[in-house]
């Protein structure tokens, strides 16, 4: 039986995050002998050297810390949750819940499930990111984020992935583009055009990758990593993009209008669903969260827009 507690770990976590003790010992209100000997203890208890220590430099994580520090953040959170939920038997859930979503379609859905969420748990503090795909799935690999609203996209083994909406990539033109009014489109037809593309990892891959597929290749003559920008590029004449995103609106923010055409070809959609850690126990709040998500109406009338389907 290991014999070191949960605040040992937590002194160990804070060092490892800041990579120095003097810092731990700030941010926790604790002496810095106190947080140096949790270190020493969990070391000792378990035969494992955590950092390399530097002089007047702080401490640097050695490969076993590193990996005790992942398993550590993990073990902290879900005694954070066994807590939440043992208040939970007497009381509302509650506590911090940190999320994590895919910029492109959360603030088409995330604002009303989250307003619907807070209703029904007001004593939840929730913490909500945007980040990229890449981020995303570190964030969740540190234990940062609990719970992800994002795509299939590349997900490692190690993330469990549900499906809630499938979302078919389409194309978006000018509205006085010379396919604007066609309804639908090929791609053969599109690569005749400059193309505005998403520069986000993995994302400007996928869009990339339709085109590939049918041994095409697109004109690219703009980037941008703001699908704001990309919808004013294109709104302004720029060229065509691709979007798996419902439109909500066919105006860009200059208030210049966009239209949405329908591939005919024959290309693999993106699900959004929602990812967290293989094996994690979600806390209480979490858990909740999930539970709305998967059963919502919100999030089937916000994403059941022309192009979108449940899966």
């Amino acid at each position: 039986m290991f014999h070191f507690t949960l605040k040992q770990l937590r002194y160990f976590t804070v060092a490892g995050e800041l990579s120095s003790v003097t810092l731990a010992s700030r941010k926790l209100h604790v002496s810095q002998p106190s947080i140096s000997a949790a270190i020493q203890q969990i070391e000792e208890t378990t035969g494992l050297q955590l950092f390399v220590r530097h002089h007047a430099q702080g401490l640097s994580l050695t490969p076993s810390g590193k990996q005790l520090l992942v398993r550590a953040k993990q073990l902290l959170r879900e005694a954070e949750g066994l807590e939440q939920f043992a208040v939970s038997l007497s009381e509302d859930i509650a506590g911090e819940l940190r999320l994590v979503a895919f910029p492109t379609f959360a603030p088409v859905f995330l604002p009303q499930l989250l307003r619907r969420y807070a209703d029904a748990y007001p004593a939840v503090s929730l913490l909500c990111h945007e980040e990229t795909q890449v981020d995303i799935v570190k964030g969740l690999n540190q234990g940062e984020f609990e719970l992800a609203f994002t795509y299939d996209l590349q997900i490692p083994v190690n993330i469990d992935f549900t499906p809630l909406h499938c979302f078919p990539a389409y194309a978006v033109v000018a509205e006085d583009h010379p396919l604007s009014g066609r309804g639908q489109v090929k791609l053969a037809e599109l690569v005749e055009y400059p193309m505005v593309l998403l520069d986000w990892p993995q994302s400007r891959e996928y869009f990339l990758s339709i085109f590939e597929t049918l041994e095409l290749k697109p004109q690219v003559a703009y980037r941008a990593k703001s699908l704001d920008m990309i919808r004013g590029l294109v709104a302004n004449g720029f060229g065509f993009s691709l979007f798996n995103t419902p439109l909500t609106t066919d105006k860009a923010f200059d208030g210049r209008r966009l239209t949405a055409l329908q591939l005919e070809d024959d290309v693999r959609p993106l699900s959004m669903g929602l990812a967290c850690l293989k094996g994690l126990r979600l806390s209480p709040a979490a858990e909740a969260l999930r539970d709305l998500a998967l059963g919502s109406d919100v999030t089937a009338a916000v994403l059941g827009h022309k192009g979108s389907k449940k899966r």
